[in-house]
């Protein structure tokens, strides 16, 4: 039920063409205590009044000259198309009455008036009227919290997959720097479920096999050494720069390789990219071997000089190629070595360092000692 502030302050439109009628009526509802009474003696304001007041309730009269109750009504209906009209109409004719509540009136005030009638049909017809207004209202907030729901549940849902895009990339993000951190141990034979907790017995277990597999690939580059045992001896200043070649070359590999395990690892080592990969190392190699070779070929000179070998200068040449050609081969070793041991379903992380270290062993003693023995007589 509407509040009685609510009732007596709502708006009223008395619609009659007679002044005398108008005058009681607006006295009858003044005196109930209603403050917001207007009224009109032309019914062909009606709709635009209706229109800019949105009155609560309407005494409108059947009998007028110029267009009559119903007429007024048929406005009103296109004025307010689907909402409530609210119509009290006032006639003195009994058979009028179904009639008007046919054409869209909800009730009627007969004449001659009374008071307490006019009072109380009024007062109902407000109190309908304003429950009427309420339930649009209620239905309209409701609407609206529906709505706001179904965006919440919406901006929900899309923190949501952007949460799980977020927390997948982040796992993945940390599955490869794991990966990445377990190269270094894997390449030399670490395993990657070796722990700092691991038994010792079973961190045994599991480096020996590749210590054993890297002895007898060391025995492979102390064969190269033994085929040019006479040029050492003939050429015993060698030995100081076969260490500088091995050291140097191994790096110029591990560099390649790591680029290249890091490329599997990253996912960036596409299928179609093997060529581009080897041609820019062999590059790398080349530019790197001229470039630390110089340098080892001008420290091999100053050390020749200085035992009084006359063959300094060759010297200092065989050096310098032998780094270059060194340099290029490691480098080329770096990038194949994983490529072949993936190619035939091995473990590149955990096989490419013991073969790339026999690779550059033979590499960089093989050419030095063999540029040696055909230029250095």
């Amino acid at each position: 039920m509407a509040s009685s502030e609510a009732i007596l302050s709502a708006k009223i439109l008395i619609v009659d063409d007679l002044e005398v009628n108008i005058l009681l009526l607006t006295r009858m509802l003044a005196s109930a205590g209603y403050s917001s009474v207007s009224s009109t003696s032309n019914p062909r304001e009606v709709c635009d009044l209706y229109s800019k007041h949105r009155y609560a309730l309407i005494l409108l009269d059947l009998q007028m000259p110029e267009m009559d109750g119903f007429e007024v009504m048929e406005k009103l209906k296109v004025a307010e198309p689907v909402g409530y009209l609210p119509i009290l109409v006032i006639t003195a004719q009994p058979e009028n009455k179904l009639r008007a509540l046919r054409a869209g009136a909800k009730d009627f005030i007969s004449k001659p008036f009374e008071l307490a009638e006019v009072l109380a049909r009024v007062q109902n017809m407000l109190d309908v009227r304003l429950l009427h207004e309420d339930a649009i209202e209620h239905g309209k907030d409701l609407e609206q919290k529906i709505q706001e729901v179904r965006e919440s549940h919406e901006l929900i849902r899309q923190k949501n997959e952007e949460v799980t895009f977020l927390y997948e990339k982040v796992v993945a993000e940390q599955k490869r720097s794991i990966e990445l951190s377990l190269q270094p141990g894997a390449m030399v034979g670490v395993e990657k479920e070796e722990r700092l907790s691991t038994k010792w017995i079973r961190s045994l277990w599991l480096r020996h096999p590749w210590l054993q597999l890297n002895l007898l690939t060391a025995f492979a580059a102390g064969a190269v050494v033994s085929i040019f045992q006479g040029t050492i001896d003939r050429l015993l200043i060698l030995t100081i720069f076969l260490p500088v070649l091995a050291g140097q070359s191994g790096n110029t590999g591990s560099q390649a390789l790591a680029i290249t395990l890091r490329g599997f690892t990253l996912g960036d080592m596409k299928q179609g990219r093997e060529f581009t990969l080897v041609r820019k190392e062999a590059l790398l190699g080349l530019l790197n071997g001229a470039l630390v070779g110089f340098v080892a070929a001008v420290g091999m000179y100053f050390v020749a000089k200085v035992q009084g070998s006359p063959n300094a200068v060759m010297l200092a040449v065989v050096v310098q190629l032998a780094m270059i050609g060194s340099c290029v081969i490691s480098g080329v070793s770096g990038a194949i070595v994983p490529l072949l041991l993936r190619r035939f379903g091995a473990d590149p992380v955990t096989a490419s360092s013991i073969f790339l270290t026999t690779a550059t062993d033979i590499a960089s003693m093989g050419m030095l000692l063999g540029l040696a023995t055909v230029f250095v007589k």
